[in-house]
């Protein structure tokens, strides 16, 4: 028994170890999270499926127009068509996870999937069973946004761009007075006659699709306007028009969706390399809440009761992420690794403040 506990405690120590020391020497300065809503590892990892290309099963009524943007003879090519900037560049610079295919699982696990817990889970580093539904409801938990938020380096240097009216509940704006911007609120003001107040009073004065959410595009220009106007140290922006185009059931959306996430990604990253505060001192950090069923009909949903729907997928790149391309045949990666990664790529330790956190993804924190 003794000899039990004596190597329990070595390998507790070990880990600790470890997780100290892939917080140490880092050249990351700044980060950016990218999640993109419901945006399945299928198209990620082999592009447009042949299946969903028609009116039936995807809404699709220009089929030729569809195919012509987005249909090529193999996966990588598709791919490629899909998502140009992911498959030539973070491919090429950094490390990608969840290609099933190919024996690399990313999976979440607070078994909703769905999406407050999904970032409850993704922003904590630990699934709780009270976040049981996309209600605005403040978050109970300190994610490691407002964790960070509460040191002095990052102190009023964090800030979201979310495309869902309950993104600020999830950060617990009230309480970690990180600002969050969805169009629903006024609490990230833009000086006035700058472009960022220009791109706030566009979404103010579009007539939305959705009860609770926009366009993606306002975000992702506000987002990098206010990179360049205020250099925050952490930028959250928060994409969501591919769930609810899946929703609605119109494939050729959902495609067209994601093809735009790319670019403003590749956007996003151009403009962090022609700035001094950011070049070869940011990481990108991009992923998904949830993952969706598959078949015909069931690539529109999600859900506790949707096979399928925990598998998600992570891409990072940065200067201190090794680039080991599309990972495979490697161990699971778990959303709930998620938080404590952001942290360890910014030198901190966020497992010794939060131990139901689970620790960082060492093959993407380690250089």
């Amino acid at each position: 028994m003794l000899r039990y506990f004596a190597s329990f405690r070595l390998g507790l120590l070990i880990g600790v170890l470890q997780v100290a020391a892939a917080t140490q020497a880092r050249q990351t300065e700044n980060l950016f999270l990218v999640t993109v809503d419901g945006f399945r590892w299928q198209e990620v990892f082999a592009g447009a499926e042949e299946l969903l290309i028609n009116p039936e099963n995807g809404g699709v009524d220009d089929t030729n127009r569809v195919r012509a943007a987005f249909r090529r003879e193999t996966p990588e090519q598709r791919r490629e068509a899909l998502l140009p900037f992911f498959w030539s560049e973070m491919a090429r610079h950094g490390q990608i996870y969840g290609n099933r295919n190919k024996g690399s699982v990313a999976q979440v696990t607070n078994g909703k999937k769905f999406t407050y817990p999904g970032f409850n889970e993704m922003l904590t580093g630990f699934p709780d069973p009270r976040i049981d539904s996309n209600d605005k409801r403040n978050n109970p938990n300190v994610t490691v946004l407002e964790w960070l938020h509460r040191k002095e380096p990052f102190a009023h240097r964090i800030a979201g761009f979310a495309n869902w009216d309950t993104h600020p509940y999830v950060l617990n704006a009230q309480r970690s007075g990180i600002p969050v911007w969805t169009g629903f609120d006024t609490n990230l003001p833009a000086k006035a006659g700058s472009r960022l107040e220009l791109i706030q009073r566009l979404e103010r004065d579009t007539i939305p699709y959705w009860k609770d959410m926009s366009f993606d595009s306002f975000y992702a220009y506000a987002a990098m306007e206010y990179v360049k106007e205020a250099k925050p140290r952490v930028i959250w922006l928060a994409l969501g028009e591919p769930d609810e185009w899946a929703h609605n059931g119109r494939y050729d959306m959902y495609l067209f969706s994601a093809r735009n996430m790319d670019t403003y990604v590749r956007e996003l990253w151009e403009l962090a390399q022609s700035l001094p505060e950011y070049k070869d001192k940011t990481t990108l950090v991009i992923t998904c809440d949830h993952g969706r069923g598959s078949g015909p009909q069931l690539w529109r949903d999600h859900g506790a009761k949707i096979e399928g729907a925990e598998n998600i997928w992570l891409a990072v790149m940065g200067p201190d992420t090794k680039p080991l391309g599309e990972r495979t045949n490697t161990p699971p990666v778990y959303q709930k690794q998620i938080a404590a990664t952001l942290a360890a790529l910014l030198g901190e330790n966020y497992n010794a403040a939060e131990p139901r956190a689970a620790t960082p993804i060492t093959e993407v924190i380690g250089r």
